[in-house]
């Protein structure tokens, strides 16, 4: 008997445009030999943002409108289809294609993408539907629909599942599966679980677990605190509500909640399945399988790695007027979870024994809070007041976060001697975004191929792609025992330690057994304490590490590229996501009658 088709409806916010994590992921997934081979169509659902613009706008520099009723183009096999969607739920439609590409493979797949305008939609049915999702799975939208956030995913349930259907995705020879890309995508999840006609089956992809985030972030003890009451709780079978309270305030509570119901859950890392198991005691008989993202792996050579390493050492020589032995880098969004003071603290214990060595070293952190600045506003900048050695707030400079980051970057370099911070609030790593007084050859593989260590000590971090992808570069990867991808690197390599990678465990808190009040009272001071421990650790093992020959960096540059190919795009999808996605296939129906 043949093997009937597959398609994928991946719901996610980044149907159009890669925007962050689940875009990159989509990216290393779907251009995938293995992904390629088994899935024979991939439609990206979101709601159609913005109604501002042309049809050569709506998918990105790589779309290609094939229908859109915004602009006219209604010429198309499914267009009268479409257009009875349109009238029915009273929305507007924007279909196409896009090319997909990973940006280190090169790899590249085309996915169909469909955007719905809710910005009116049909009344009637969307409070029927709201109705549903109370009566069936609990879910009280009068609760949430003050927030925007929620809304417009619920509005985009039923008339992204029409759509989908009127492409004609549901034939006797093909299965149909809707993977909901976190809370975002669960509405329409649970819409196709209410199909009469068991069309569907539903896949939560847990990039993350909203609540235990919004937990760990608020929490002045951030990881070191939630994850030893995890342990506690783990141990005590305590759940969310006996620790931290009702959470169902939070609209994303019960669409994450609401996962139980789908046939299986895919959770990016070994702390988001324990997450995930801790909201609620219903999660103990629910389907998770871990499925890790993948990774980069681009072998390159002694010489590529000391060329892009030698552009680092001329940006910096040309800013600090030195010119620094060692690169470090931490290439990250500005978010109090990404732990970047962490980073600061272990440049501080690296500063008096690269001293006493007599070598000097360089931490670049490229983050920031706005999107893009203009490349005239940073020739300003860098023209007037020394961008981004010195930074100023305002004109075009420092954001309100950014100037908190900034002051800590400063008492570091008034303090340090040999070990300085540069911090670059610029998105892009080239002299067109960065500056004039940026080699004219550098380019943004070069702050991923030429760095000696990349941070990433995160408090929550339920994967870390970013953290890990210059591991086939040969740099070592600083990275929290929280991080997803720390599990990833057990799972492929054993407990044995890489040379490459170094494990900071900021949820160390000694030996002996907490109660769960003094676990709970771990605030800002008892954390900074043990992260002053922590990072002492770290900068020794460091400076125990850093090569000291081209013999050494040849030898790093092999073991990470070893250990970056068993952790691969390419292995993640054939040992991992279609084998969960096998299992919900396979899966009965399971949701409230």
């Amino acid at each position: 008997m043949a093997q009937p088709s597959r398609t994928l409806i991946h719901v996610t916010h980044e149907a159009a445009r890669k925007v962050g994590g689940i875009g990159a992921v989509l990216d290393g997934m779907l251009t995938s030999g293995p992904y390629r081979e088994a899935i024979s169509r991939s439609i990206l659902v979101a709601p159609l943002f913005t109604t501002e613009g042309g049809a050569d706008e709506r998918l990105g520099p790589d779309g290609d409108v094939l229908y859109s009723s915004l602009d006219g183009l209604v010429k198309n096999q499914y267009a009268a289809s479409l257009a009875k969607v349109e009238r029915e739920y009273k929305v507007n439609i924007v279909y196409g294609r896009r090319t997909l590409r990973c940006p280190w493979s090169r790899l590249r797949s085309s996915a169909e993408v469909l955007l719905i305008d809710i910005t009116r939609c049909n009344q009637q049915k969307l409070n029927q539907f709201k109705g549903l999702l109370y009566d069936k799975f609990g879910i009280r939208s009068d609760r949430y629909e003050q927030s925007w956030d929620y809304e417009q995913y619920v509005r985009l349930a039923q008339p992204a599942l029409a759509a989908v259907q009127a492409l004609g995705v549901c034939r006797p020879d093909t299965q149909c599966l809707v993977i909901a890309h976190e809370y975002m995508g669960m509405p329409t999840a649970l819409a196709a679980m209410l199909q009469s006609a068991n069309a569907f089956r539903t896949v939560f992809y847990a990039h993350e677990t909203a609540p235990i985030r919004k937990i760990v972030e608020e929490s002045p003890g951030h990881d070191t605190m939630f994850y030893n009451v995890l342990a506690h709780a783990r141990d005590h079978e305590h759940y969310l509500h006996d620790i931290f309270g009702d959470m169902s305030g939070f609209f994303k509570y019960p669409l994450v909640k609401a996962s139980q119901y789908c046939d299986n859950i895919l959770a990016v890392g070994d702390y988001v399945a324990q997450e995930l198991r801790f909201l609620s005691p219903e999660f103990n008989n629910v389907d998770i399988d871990i499925v890790y993202n993948g990774l980069p792996a681009w072998q390159i050579s002694l010489e590529e790695k000391l060329a892009s390493k030698k552009r680092l050492q001329d940006y910096a020589e040309m800013l600090l007027g030195y010119r620094p032995d060692y690169v470090f880098t931490h290439v990250t969004r500005l978010v109090t979870s990404k732990g970047l003071w962490r980073d600061l603290r272990v440049m501080k214990n690296l500063d008096a024994e690269l001293l006493k060595q007599g070598k000097t070293a360089v931490l670049f952190v490229l983050s920031c809070e706005v999107p893009y600045r203009d490349p005239k506003d940073v020739y300003n900048m860098e023209q007037w007041w020394h961008w981004p050695v010195v930074h100023r707030e305002g004109h075009g400079d420092l954001t309100s976060g950014e100037a908190l980051f900034y002051s800590g970057v400063q008492e570091i370099n008034t303090q340090n001697r040999a070990a300085k911070v540069v911090f670059v609030n610029q998105f892009g790593w080239s002299r067109q975004t960065c500056g004039r007084r940026m080699p004219e050859d550098m380019s943004f593989v070069d702050i991923r191929r030429g760095s000696d260590v990349e941070f990433g000590q995160s408090t929550y971090e339920p994967f870390g792609i970013s953290q890990l992808e210059p591991l086939s570069f040969g740099t070592l990867c600083v990275v929290s025992e929280v991080c997803g991808c720390v599990g990833f690197t057990r799972a492929v390599n054993g407990k044995q330690g890489v040379p490459n990678v170094i494990i900071a465990d900021y949820t160390d808190i000694g030996t002996g057994r907490a109660d769960l009040k003094d676990l709970l009272a771990i605030d800002r001071a008892k954390r900074e304490v043990i992260e002053e421990q922590v990072a002492a650790r770290v900068a020794a093992e460091i400076l125990k590490r850093l090569p000291g020959s081209q013999e050494e960096i040849s030898e790093l540059i092999d073991s990470g590229y070893k250990l970056a190919s068993k952790m691969s795009w390419e292995e993640v999808v054939s040992s991992y996501v279609l084998p969960a996605l096998d299992r919900a296939f396979r899966r009965e129906p399971s949701f409230p009658a």
